[in-house]
């Protein structure tokens, strides 16, 4: 089976997102898309590193709405920011230490704050230990540590726990 589907999960997301971009559940969307969405990751696996293992999928949701809220809640921070007067900024680089060991789990967790807005991820250090992070205001080192760790790594390490 892993042989005709190296990965069932990007197929299941390749398949939703091509229903998701044609807007139609057309007969013909649904079986174009299924065979692309088998395709693709056979003409593609050899360029992909092992796939990861995954502990507890069902929590993957639960960090998907954390994410999301995080997202929105950061948009409306960032306008009231740059809406603001710039002299009130305070930007800085953080060093978060990283408990995960998986790598595809620390991708995951640089490109996420790298999608909030207001934080990048900029350098994930070589030993892997640490994530350098440049934040566009920062009140409190600790507590953007704590809240990332919290938030993002603790979920993280359970959902790719290998």
């Amino acid at each position: 089976m892993n042989r005709l589907v190296p990965q069932p999960m990007f197929s299941l997301f390749l398949w939703l997102v091509w229903l998701l971009l044609v807007n139609a559940l057309d007969p013909g969307h649904v079986v174009l898309g299924a065979f692309l969405a088998l395709a693709l990751p056979l003409f593609t696996a050899r360029f992909w590193p092992d796939q990861p293992c995954m502990g507890r999928p069902l929590i993957l949701l639960a960090y998907l709405g954390v994410f999301l809220w995080d997202i929105v809640v950061a948009n409306l921070t960032v306008a009231r920011l740059i809406l603001g007067p710039v002299g009130r900024l305070r930007p800085a680089f953080v060093t978060i230490p990283l408990d995960l060991k998986n790598d595809f789990a620390i991708t995951v967790l640089a490109h996420s704050i790298s999608l909030t807005p207001g934080t990048v991820s900029a350098m994930v250090s070589e030993d892997r230990l640490s994530l350098l992070v440049h934040v566009l205001d920062l009140d409190d080192e600790a507590l953007l540590v704590q809240r990332i760790k919290k938030r993002y790594e603790a979920p993280l390490k359970e959902i790719f726990p290998c």
